[in-house]
């Protein structure tokens, strides 16, 4: 008798500490973490440069130092390493601004990463650079240069979209009535998922034959920000100076997988698609196993590099002897 009492106090104590046990963070309700996580993988900004005022100032004086500070935001839903993502600055004569100005410096430095979006920071990660020189140097009889800087990010990002999609096994078999949905509606996405190339569209058409049934895919895809979209090959750590060839551009390397069917093949072969004019298009092909239609996660991962860019005109002026 005695045993048996112990044994309900036992399981009464664990049901009780099992009870206690934090529940994970999902907002105060499933519909405030699924308005989060839209936030989260919206918009179509990657890296966001931004000048603090006065570094460096419009004008000053050869004698002054030369500091520039710029704001590095990761305004995207991808977190950024050390090594993916650089920022650099041309445009100046490395003889008159001396020192290390030119150099590429990590838009992570000093940090392990740079976030991204998420849903405990839904303004993502920033960091701030900072670029030295503690001698401008003008030639005899030059009183007055010039230069127009140009601040040039080069970083790695990703975008990753899963709109559902309809496939309908049974198109000619069943009835409207008995469909729990449509496969020829066009799938609109949000039109951006927190990172400069976004998935604008996926349009599905059924195939069906031969004791099979096949759902080919037509996924939109468009360069949404104001930079250039660059191949994954490029090296991001020197691109201000790098020289591109018509390969190095708008080239995105990509990878579809659909939740309710295994791959038949996609289009382009290779697994890049190129942009022509912001925009490309990709075609995957699944076999789908005999079902009445049903909605299924389309996931789509884009992965390539991207250069942005601001310019600032400064004025160095002789000081006076």
């Amino acid at each position: 008798m005695k045993k048996g009492v112990i044994y309900v106090v036992l399981f009464l104590t664990l049901l009780f500490l099992l009870s206690c046990k934090p529940r994970p963070p999902a907002g105060e309700n499933p519909e405030d973490t699924s308005t989060i996580l839209k936030q989260v993988h919206s918009g179509t900004e990657g890296i966001k440069l931004t000048p603090l005022a006065n570094f460096p100032p419009n004008t000053l004086y050869d004698t002054n130092e030369f500091v520039a500070i710029v704001e590095i935001q990761n305004k995207g839903a991808h977190n950024l390493n050390p090594q993916d993502c650089f920022l650099q600055i041309t445009g100046f004569d490395r003889n008159i601004i001396t020192g290390d100005v030119d150099q590429p410096r990590s838009c992570a430095e000093r940090l392990n990463i740079l976030e991204g979006k998420n849903v405990y920071n839904v303004d993502g990660g920033i960091n701030q650079i900072e670029f030295f020189s503690s001698n401008i140097d003008l030639p005899d009889d030059v009183f007055e240069y010039n230069p127009t800087l140009n601040f040039v990010a080069c970083y790695a990002y990703q975008t990753i979209s899963n709109p559902s999609v309809c496939v309908d096994p049974l198109r000619y078999q069943v009835s409207s009535e008995q469909k729990a949905c449509d496969y020829r509606r066009s799938v609109i996405t949000e039109g951006t998922q927190g990172a400069p190339v976004a998935v604008r569209s996926v349009r599905a058409d059924m195939v069906t034959g031969r004791g099979r049934s096949r759902a080919v895919f037509e996924i939109d895809v468009a360069n949404a920000g104001n930079g250039q979209v660059l191949s994954t090959e490029t090296d991001i750590r020197n691109c201000a100076a790098e020289r591109f060839n018509y390969a190095d551009l708008n080239k995105i390397a990509y990878h579809v997988q659909l939740s309710g069917g295994s791959l038949v093949n996609c289009n382009p072969a290779d697994g890049f698609v190129r942009l022509n004019n912001g925009r490309g298009k990709i075609v995957c092909t699944f076999d789908i196993a005999e079902a009445a239609a049903f909605e299924t996660p389309l996931l789509v991962t884009l992965d390539y590099n991207y250069i942005e860019s601001f310019r600032k005109p400064i004025r160095i002026i002789q000081t006076p002897q």
